[in-house]
């Protein structure tokens, strides 16, 4: 692969990695976010791919595989399976519309958006640094990854539905791999392997715990728990 077809698609990739997580920022469907969820974890599997392409690494591409069976695949199918289980538990009732969709974060849509925006230029000053020590194609796409940090990190403290909560849990971790993948061309299969069976531990874990509290309280709503322990 040459080194200008590398650059085009890597910055590709990489734009997609990033929008996906802002959109998450804009719909406030569950389904929605799940599937913007594994839309980017097929961008990872791809940044893995050209990485282990461009530098001929068949590790690495087996690690590309990995991740696109476990992001893109099996935790949004967890997900998703936990969603469609309360709403059918609920039968259509109001309760499970409201509960399918994140009716009020604590940060409304637009300025969700324009704080992705800030995150994003925090992140490229940040790297900027990084970038200059180093300005190879994947080193320069490395504030990507961190903005998207920063973007999961916004989304697990200002959503208020445990799923959507859980959804930026994984995505903060995505920009860790992200990141772990550009600055130092690709992690080692066995180290990759053992942070994803962790974070398919640690959703397992918050799925059963969401599910539990559903039962016990009737709603994931992280506000009304609160006011249940006032």
């Amino acid at each position: 692969m040459s080194e200008g077809l590398f650059t085009q698609l890597l910055d590709l990739v990489c734009g997609a990695f990033l929008l996906a997580a802002v959109v998450v920022l804009w719909r406030r469907e569950l389904a929605a976010i799940v599937r913007l969820f594994a839309l980017q974890g097929v961008a990872l599997a791809a940044i893995a791919l050209l990485l282990g392409l461009h530098e001929d690494r068949w590790g690495l591409l087996a690690v590309a595989m990995g991740i696109g069976a476990l992001r893109a695949g099996l935790l949004p199918y967890l997900i998703r399976r936990a969603l469609k289980a309360f709403v059918a538990e609920r039968n259509g009732s109001h309760e499970g519309h409201e509960e399918a969709r994140e009716t009020q974060p604590l940060v409304n849509v637009a300025a969700s958006l324009l704080t992705a925006a800030a995150l994003t230029l925090l992140a490229y000053a940040v790297a900027r640094p990084l970038v200059e020590l180093d300005p190879t194609p994947a080193t320069r796409a490395l504030p990507v990854g961190l903005a998207v940090v920063l973007i999961g990190f916004f989304v697990l403290v200002t959503r208020r539905r445990a799923l959507a909560q859980v959804v930026g849990f994984l995505l903060l971790d995505n920009g860790i791999t992200a990141t772990a993948f550009l600055a130092a061309s690709g992690v080692p299969l066995i180290v990759e392997l053992g942070v994803s069976f962790d974070v398919l531990l640690a959703v397992l874990v918050l799925q059963l715990l969401t599910v539990r509290v559903r039962e016990a309280f009737g709603t994931t709503d992280i506000d009304d728990l609160r006011e249940l322990h006032d």
